[in-house]
């Protein structure tokens, strides 16, 4: 990467899996990095000493990114320290549940929906500002192969997600004319994450089977590709989805 040092990033649920992974590569890549946690106040706290450790520069704000005030407060707390944020991550996975669409509530579905778009909604507003005034910004978000490919009991998780997907779109035509790049990195199955508990070992190996790298992701296979839409060198990548996912779905 070229030309990050002193940029600022903000990641949010970056306590562990995919946002901690991320944070870190981030921060080895000499941006300065904003841990954004909801509860995991020590493992958000690890992440930043783990950080600081290898020379890096980070902080852990907490903040629920489904509250447009405690998002706002969180990026003002960034400004007074850092000033305005440059890149964002959105990778905070707000909670779903799996359920055929059968034995599904309207609550549980929409809810999701509500949830997905409203923490996106709230976290992309609050970090604009910054980001126009500069000409220049990165915002990346964390969506899923679910919202492409279906799987039995994940249809609240795979529409939520198929819905930022589109709004990132709309985005990265909105605002390409203002420097700000806007892409999705769609992970299929990651190992060392909350999703990755929820399956059983015979679950697991079929999906290592159906994968032709043989292998499900680590989250710093995600990160990898987050980094990489975060930098200098995405000159001219918008509106463009990165499936991580071994082969496992090509699309």
């Amino acid at each position: 990467m070229t030309g990050a040092t002193g940029r600022v990033a903000l990641v949010t649920g970056a306590s562990s899996g995919i946002g901690a992974a991320t944070a870190r590569l981030l921060a080895a890549r000499e941006m300065r990095v904003v841990v954004n946690y909801l509860r995991s106040d020590t493992a958000a706290r690890d992440v930043v000493a783990g950080i600081e450790a290898a020379g890096g520069r980070a902080m852990a704000v907490q903040a629920d990114v489904r509250e447009a005030v405690a998002v706002e407060g969180m990026v003002e707390q960034v400004r007074a320290a850092w000033g305005g944020i440059d890149v964002l991550v959105h990778n905070a996975l707000t909670p779903y549940v799996i359920k055929p669409f059968q034995d599904i509530t309207w609550e549980e579905l929409g809810g999701k929906l509500d949830d997905e778009m409203r923490a996106a909604f709230a976290v992309t507003r609050a970090v604009l500002p910054a980001m126009t005034e500069q000409g220049w910004g990165r915002i990346i978000y964390l969506g899923t192969g679910l919202s492409r490919s279906p799987r039995e009991g994940m249809i609240a998780l795979g529409t939520a997600k198929a819905a930022l997907a589109q709004f990132a779109r709309y985005l990265a035509q909105e605002l390409g004319p203002q420097g700000i790049t806007v892409n999705v990195v769609e992970p299929g199955p990651v190992e060392d994450t909350r999703m990755a508990k929820v399956f059983d070992d015979e679950h697991k190996q079929r999906q290592v089977t159906a994968t032709p790298l043989g292998r499900l992701a680590r989250p710093g296979d995600v990160a990898q590709a987050v980094a990489f839409y975060a930098s200098e060198d995405n000159a001219f990548m918008t509106g463009t989805t990165a499936a991580v996912n071994g082969g496992m779905s090509m699309y």
